[in-house]
């Protein structure tokens, strides 16, 4: 990469960490901040849903205006959207404002991600963009290590310390990205011949994604984020069911797959990538993840089971910076579409994936797991059979 390109992508990972970093901050205190106004599980889960929900609902609108008004605006309005939901959760003790806060938050992320991944896809060639998704991929993921770590020990100052640190460093970023993030090259260059109608809504986009070639990866980014949201939803329970594990065990397996996606995203991806081609590696590790879900059924103790867990952030940790460039490299000039339905996709399996795992866990423990291992495996086989489809269409063309 040139000395301009490495400079945005910098600016570009500093905003993700500190996106993702901020939210992460409150999880540590989360469950006791809802206790101390007299709120439970269910208030708990319902902020999850809705946050993802709000994102899910808006993400293919700012796709498309990632493409209209370009990637930097929308940038800087997702993080905005992100600080002022943190401001409202800061201010207000009643859980209807705090709903609010988490619409509004879902709304800041769905004009933020996809735009950096658009922005992305306009700095770079498509032999760069395996290693620019990989970046801010391990940003994402060093934000999410990093965040309930400082959250913690800011608890110590107060429950609801870390809820205006997290304001005030959203805040931070939507300055330093008005004062040093410029336009991407290509904002608007090739006329947004993707274009779609206004009152498009979120049905007729879904329904348009079937129609493009970076469907299937489209269909893997949600089973995926559903699997992975399943799992971990009912890891910390089901660890300490099967295994006693200690909250300090639990809290060491979330930090230690978060280092382990930092790691891979930004020493490995890239290398697998130009080794094997994103069509391999997708297929490896789809089958390395299932592998790791259905052992997971068999495992007889915590260390066997961390090792599992391992594996299978792992094989995500790939799979997520491969998909996004996959994508990209299928979407043509509907850069900001296609990452917003790309966002929108990933929504839908954060939102069903913890809602159904939890009823399914309710049922039997591991049955979460096993509908991670069918779903997988049916993907593995469905993206198999579009690969060959694709090539031979490729072929003949």
């Amino acid at each position: 990469m040139t000395a301009d390109q490495r400079k945005k992508m910098v600016i570009l990972m500093i905003n993700m960490f500190i996106a993702i970093g901020s939210f992460g901050i409150i999880i540590p205190i989360l469950p006791a901040y809802l206790a101390s106004i007299n709120q439970g599980g269910t208030a708990a889960g319902l902020m999850i849903a809705i946050f993802a929900g709000s994102q899910l609902v808006f993400s293919p609108i700012a796709g498309k205006w990632a493409d209209q008004y370009g990637r930097r605006k929308m940038i800087i309005y997702g993080l905005a959207g992100l600080t002022l939901s943190m401001f409202v959760f800061y201010g207000f003790d009643s859980i209807w404002w705090l709903y609010a806060s988490r619409v509004i938050g879902g709304i800041g992320a769905a004009l933020l991600i996809p735009a950096i991944f658009a922005y992305i896809a306009d700095i770079t060639t498509l032999d760069q963009r395996a290693k620019g998704n990989s970046l801010v991929s391990a940003a994402m993921s060093l934000g999410i290590v990093i965040g309930p770590g400082i959250g913690g020990f800011l608890a110590d100052y107060g429950l609801k310390t870390p809820f205006l640190i997290s304001a005030v460093v959203s805040l931070v970023a939507v300055i330093f990205s008005v004062a040093v993030l410029k336009e991407s090259a290509a904002k608007l260059a090739s006329g947004d011949r993707g274009a779609v109608k206004d009152d498009e809504s979120m049905i007729r986009k879904i329904f348009r994604s079937v129609k493009m070639p970076f469907f299937i990866p489209l269909v893997i980014t949600l089973v995926m984020s559903f699997g992975l949201m399943a799992y971990e939803s009912v890891l910390g329970l089901y660890v300490d069911n099967q295994y006693g594990a200690t909250p300090q065990e639990i809290a060491l397996m979330v930090t230690t797959t978060g280092i382990v996606s930092v790691i891979v995203q930004l020493f490995i991806v890239d290398r697998v990538v130009r080794r094997f081609g994103e069509g391999t590696v997708l297929n490896i590790f789809l089958g390395v993840a299932a592998i790791g879900f259905l052992l997971s059924l068999f495992a007889t103790s915590y260390s066997l089971f961390f090792g599992i867990t391992l594996l299978i952030f792992l094989a995500t940790s790939i799979l997520r910076p491969v998909l996004n460039t996959l994508i990209s490299k299928l979407a043509g000039d509907e850069q900001g579409f296609a990452m917003g339905m790309n966002n929108a996709y990933m929504s839908i399996g954060n939102v069903l994936g913890p809602t159904l795992a939890g009823t399914l866990y309710d049922i039997q423990i591991t049955y979460p797991f096993m509908l991670g291992l069918v779903l997988l495996v049916l993907t593995l086989l469905t993206t198999m059979v579009w690969q060959r489809r694709y090539l031979k269409q490729n072929a003949v063309n």
